[in-house]
């Protein structure tokens, strides 16, 4: 007989709109709610806010209500037993000023509720203005538990007076779990190395791209690898993707391939564990290769890009203000010959990262099994 307490929880998050990161960071939440709450005897009922609720629940088997009718938003909270905040980067007002008013909107109507919040491993900032520092504030300090995903989201959350207690942990991706292999794509036929290339556009003169694309140029000169593009956010990787591919010149067209339509988010890990080494600037590429211990080269457009690899103890081989193209090539062709090497060397860190990240998970569990706060 299933004793378990059963518990109904919404996620707010930026979900439903095919940016693979952010729905592995869904499915990383989703899977360790599921492993943490059978340890504690909590069966998590989630609720996900999402903008395509109907191909969230096709997609993960979860209940889910459109994020932005407030109607369903507003019910689906008051009939939960808590609600979770994250991951992400949802406190920031560099893409738009709405952002943070709608995350913490959410946040502060279950509070109003009665209802315990949670923030799980978010990614806060920038936060560009100031007038949004007691609102996040005030809502913060209400939380149960808050964790984030790096030490300068909490040192801002410290400059913003926030006073509860606040967990760094990993991005809950670094805890997603392979996919039975049945689910995955067949292993690509290729005897050289395969390099996964993870493109986005960010410059409006395109130059990060020609800048990359110059640089596998000379890769492709001086190896025998593979190039694997991998879209995240579709359809504007794919397109950032076939700009580049057309860049490096048809030459090289038998050692190109793309990786299409690839949505689900332990299908893409798959294609980036089956790299030999991966270049990438979306951050949960990155991420991903971590994870499956992927040797990779990171090409900064954000702190949040510098910060996750310094908790490798690495630093981003290029940003986007200028791609030096010979030392890129020099540096991913010297990482490529050395790969063993690499694995060996962050096994230890990666494999801290891989169990750091079910952390807060466990904290909500735990705050469900036992009925008090988990601070």
């Amino acid at each position: 007989m299933d004793t378990a307490i059963a518990t109904r929880i919404v996620l707010s998050g930026y979900y439903g709109f095919d940016n693979s990161g952010d729905e592995a960071v869904l499915q990383s939440i989703l899977l360790a709610l599921e492993e943490q709450g059978k340890a504690q005897g909590v069966r998590f009922v989630p609720v996900v806010l999402s903008i395509d609720p109907e191909k969230t629940s096709r997609t993960y088997g979860v209940e889910s209500v459109h994020r932005m009718k407030l109607g369903a938003l507003f019910r689906a909270i008051r009939s939960a037993d808590g609600l979770i905040s994250g991951g992400g980067s949802l406190l920031q007002d560099e893409t738009s000023s709405k952002t943070i008013p709608y995350y913490l909107t959410v946040l502060k109507i279950a509070q109003w509720l009665g209802k315990p919040t949670f923030v799980y491993s978010q990614g806060i900032g920038p936060v560009h203005r100031p007038r949004f520092y007691r609102w996040i504030r005030t809502v913060f300090n209400r939380c149960r538990f808050l964790s984030v995903r790096d030490e300068e989201s909490k040192q801002l959350l410290r400059r913003m007076n926030v006073a509860a207690e606040i967990a760094v942990v990993p991005d809950p991706v670094m805890g997603m779990p392979m996919a039975a292999a049945h689910q995955v794509a067949e292993p690509l036929i290729s005897a050289a190395p395969v390099v996964g290339v993870s493109v986005r556009y960010w410059n409006e003169d395109r130059s990060e791209l020609q800048g990359l694309a110059e640089s596998l140029r000379t890769m492709l000169d001086q190896s025998d690898a593979h190039l694997r593009f991998l879209p995240f956010h579709l359809p504007s990787d794919a397109s950032a993707s076939q700009y580049v591919i057309s860049l490096v010149g048809d030459r090289y067209a038998n050692r190109i391939t793309v990786a299409a339509d690839v949505t689900h988010p332990q299908h893409m890990l798959a294609e980036v564990g089956r790299c030999d080494m991966l270049i990438g600037m979306r951050l949960h590429s990155l991420i991903y290769a971590a994870s499956q211990r992927v040797p990779m080269v990171g090409i900064s457009y954000d702190p949040k890009i510098d910060q996750f690899l310094s908790r490798l103890n690495m630093s981003a081989a290029a940003d986007t203000r200028t791609v030096d193209a010979n030392a890129l090539a020099s540096h991913a062709l010297n990482l490529l010959a050395h790969r063993r090497s690499w694995q060996e060397e962050k096994a230890h860190l990666i494999e801290a990262l891989k169990s750091e990240a079910h952390i807060p998970a466990q904290q909500i569990a735990s705050f469900f099994a036992e009925g008090r706060d988990v601070r």
